[in-house]
């Protein structure tokens, strides 16, 4: 078995996540994207909505996809989530599989600060695949990959659709373009706040979700 292992906060979940997904998926030849909602993430977001809810609305966007999975690893933990432990996790809970960990350039590069960097990087493979706003290019100051900035120059030019190369650790890792979706969870919390529609940015599952939990709203004080 091939799995890739797809986490975030998906606050909300929307149609960029689902097309990276597939897309990975496909390019990669993998049997499932396992979709794992970060539980109580130690960078918490001021405008993250409870996991609960975060968790529901990932199941409803998923559940049409056989191939598409979601895990309560990280829901069901009261501590902090730390993908270190998801991890091991998943080892422990699918022997003699290949996981392919998936997460974007700015996630990626963003692993200096997670916890126990250097032990994640030696655990899996990776897959990095292309965000908007950021370049393949950016990943020559990461401190678990020496590659040609050639090459990343290519795969920002679509000279090269994907590379693989070898992080530092030993482990695989495999930087892919994929459809340029610009649609962020950040925009569509906005548009909700200002009274604008959502619509055709999202499941509309997931859409109905959102105003009947009347998620994303102003509070206002008492």
């Amino acid at each position: 078995m091939k799995l890739g292992i797809f986490g975030g906060t998906f606050n909300p979940i929307h149609y960029g996540h689902l097309r990276a997904a597939e897309e990975a998926r496909e390019k990669l030849s993998l049997d499932r994207i396992i979709f794992v909602p970060s539980g109580n993430p130690p960078l918490k977001d001021n405008d993250l909505a409870d996991v609960e809810h975060r968790y529901k609305m990932v199941r409803l966007a998923t559940s049409k996809n056989r191939s598409f999975k979601i895990s309560d690893i990280e829901y069901k933990k009261e501590s902090k989530s730390y993908t270190v432990n998801t991890i091991l996790e998943f080892h422990q809970l699918y022997p003699d599989t290949e996981f392919y960990f998936i997460l974007g350039i700015d996630a990626f590069l963003d692993i200096p600060n997670w916890w126990q960097p250097e032990r994640l990087v030696g655990l899996t493979d990776f897959v990095v695949i292309s965000r908007p706003s950021f370049k393949f290019t950016d990943l020559s100051i990461s401190p678990y990959i020496n590659i040609d900035k050639k090459i990343l120059t290519k795969l920002d030019s679509a000279k090269l659709a994907s590379y693989e190369t070898k992080l530092n650790s030993g482990r695989a890792l495999t930087m892919l373009r994929i459809t340029t979706v610009g649609i962020s969870a950040t925009n569509i919390r906005d548009l909700i706040k200002q009274g604008k529609s959502i619509k055709y940015l999202l499941p509309e599952e997931v859409e109905s979700y959102i105003i009947s939990k009347k998620l994303y709203k102003v509070k206002v004080e008492g």
